[in-house]
């Protein structure tokens, strides 16, 4: 019995050391992997740090100090990063009722004719620009970007690049020159990594009921389900966006905008070798000028905390063009933005005002200077110049516009830029369409101040909103609105009791000045 024992428990101790040597195995080779990952991360962005066509910036979105620079104001092409000014024309124009998230945008042939990557809808059909955001955002939409760049430039895209110009200019962006919306190569078509810079600060600035959309994973177009380039949204944390682009001529660009334990920071690469080497480049700078940013100056709540939105964006079928309806003359006001607290980094405040008044049949423009920032900083100590001078004049909408000839040819797109893992989030204000009254107040024309997620914050909203605009609220009436989002409420902060159109606007005017985004309706 005793040899027998002996016999089980040297088998035990085999089979003991067997699972032992097994498991030490595994841990080894788990760990030799991720130390070959840090290391092929650590060469890539070393490498890439050489490239000659690098260049490279970190700005403190707090404070808006330089963190760290690299051929910072050397002209690049943006490639795809163009995309973020045509969105933040797009979200302007949403801010400032001229369309709204549902409003159709037509895709004219040269549109639909536009290189991959593209949501591919033909000639006379139509999406939402909701729909043409999100393309914008996850899969770079070439097609969608141009056609929003026609709806908003009355039918022209070299007029709508002839506004982007303008807006950057009068953003500081003074290095950077806009020849179409997408960012399709055009060897005139120029910007810088500081530029880029300003302008991710700006568009989370300027538009934090919007910025959310930056942060889209995947979202379902008609049957598709399309997912980001980004790769580091969901894989580095604190990383909410902004955008991807790439072209030969100009390599890999990439604008990261960072938020973790109230440090906030937007860094930019551009020119990088590779997909995996600029996105190893921008790991790198994060981990090492991240932990040297601010956590005081600014507002940690830099972003608008919107409503929860569902893991995916759904959105309709594209309209076909035998269904596409016609659009409106003059679109209508779109739905209100969040309020929320925002950095000064010295930056106009809103975006530059006045802007285009805008119709979809005609269109005429007109600029005002903007201000100087008050900023010794070197990121926004430049003066800020005039806008580029437009003259005035009426645009017709056009069935299609000729297309350029760009130099040089057109390059291979990001489609190897699209492996993401499979989570998918986003976060969005909600939807016209998706949002519901439940309570109307008063009739009439009225001026709203905000949306909160409570009643007693919009309360605030508005008590604040009367304290600073003194005579110009005077006789109004405060009221909120309850509204169901998705399954949440919302509250509108808002002041009736005006006799007409004229007495609102009047009254949203006064509290412009005073600093207080308004938006005048009638009820």
């Amino acid at each position: 019995m005793q040899a027998k024992s002996g016999i089980v428990s040297r088998s035990v101790s085999s089979v003991s050391s067997s699972r032992s040597g097994s498991f030490f195995a595994r841990l080894l080779a788990i760990l030799s992997v991720a130390v070959t990952i840090v290391m092929v991360d650590s060469v890539n962005a070393d490498a890439e740090a050489a490239n000659p066509k690098y260049a490279g910036i970190v700005v403190d979105a707090k404070t808006g100090n330089v963190l760290y620079s690299e051929n910072a104001d050397r002209l690049q092409y943006p490639a795809s990063l163009t995309k973020m000014m045509t969105l933040y024309m797009t979200f302007e124009a949403l801010e400032q009722g001229r369309i709204r998230l549902d409003t159709p945008v037509p895709f004219s042939a040269y549109a639909s004719a536009q290189a991959p990557t593209k949501l591919g809808v033909r000639a006379g059909g139509t999406i939402t620009v909701e729909q043409g955001i999100l393309g914008l955002v996850t899969l770079s939409a070439n097609d969608a970007a141009t056609a929003l760049g026609e709806m908003l430039g009355g039918g022209s895209e070299d007029r709508f690049a002839q506004l982007m110009t303008a807006k950057a200019h009068a953003l500081g962006m003074t290095r950077t020159t806009y020849r179409n919306a997408n960012g399709l190569p055009n060897t005139a078509q120029m910007t810088t990594a500081r530029d880029q810079a300003r302008l991710g600060i700006a568009l989370r600035q300027h538009f934090p009921q919007y910025y959310g959309y930056f942060s889209t994973r995947a979202f379902k177009f008609g049957s598709r389900t399309i997912r980001s380039h980004n790769r580091l949204v969901g894989s580095v944390r604190g990383v909410d966006g902004i955008k991807t682009g790439y072209t030969r001529a100009a390599g890999f660009n990439l604008v990261s905008s960072v938020q973790v334990d109230g440090k906030s920071i937007v860094g930019v690469v551009m020119g990088g070798a590779s997909t995996p080497a600029r996105d190893a480049q921008m790991r790198n700078l994060i981990a090492t000028y991240l932990p040297k940013a601010s956590n005081r100056g600014g507002s940690s709540a830099l972003i608008a905390q919107a409503a929860p939105a569902p893991a995916m964006i759904e959105t309709p079928a594209p309209v076909q063009p035998k269904k596409a309806q016609q659009m409106a003359k003059t679109i209508t006001a779109a739905q209100p933005p969040v309020s929320a607290a925002a950095a000064d980094l010295s930056l106009p405040h809103k975006g530059p005002l006045p802007d285009a008044r805008y119709q979809v049949a005609e269109t005429e423009v007109a600029y005002a200077e903007t201000a100087a920032p008050k900023s010794d900083n070197p990121l926004v100590a430049q003066p800020m110049p005039a806008p580029t001078k437009v003259k005035t004049m009426a645009f017709k909408q056009q069935a299609a516009v000729t297309a350029p000839k760009p130099t040089p040819a057109s390059m291979p797109s990001e489609q190897d830029d699209t492996s993401v893992d499979n989570v998918t989030t986003a976060s969005t204000t909600p939807s016209p369409t998706r949002a519901a009254s439940t309570s109307n107040g008063p009739t009439g024309w009225v001026v709203q101040v905000g949306v909160s997620p409570s009643r007693q914050m919009a309360m605030d909203l508005l008590e604040s909103a009367r304290s600073k605009a003194g005579k110009a609220l005077a006789s109004a009436k405060p009221f909120v609105v309850a509204y169901a989002a998705g399954g949440d409420q919302l509250f509108r902060a808002r002041f009736g009791g005006f006799d007409d159109q004229r007495d609102a606007v009047n009254a949203c005017k006064a509290l412009k000045k005073a600093g207080i985004k308004c938006w005048a309706a009638a009820q």
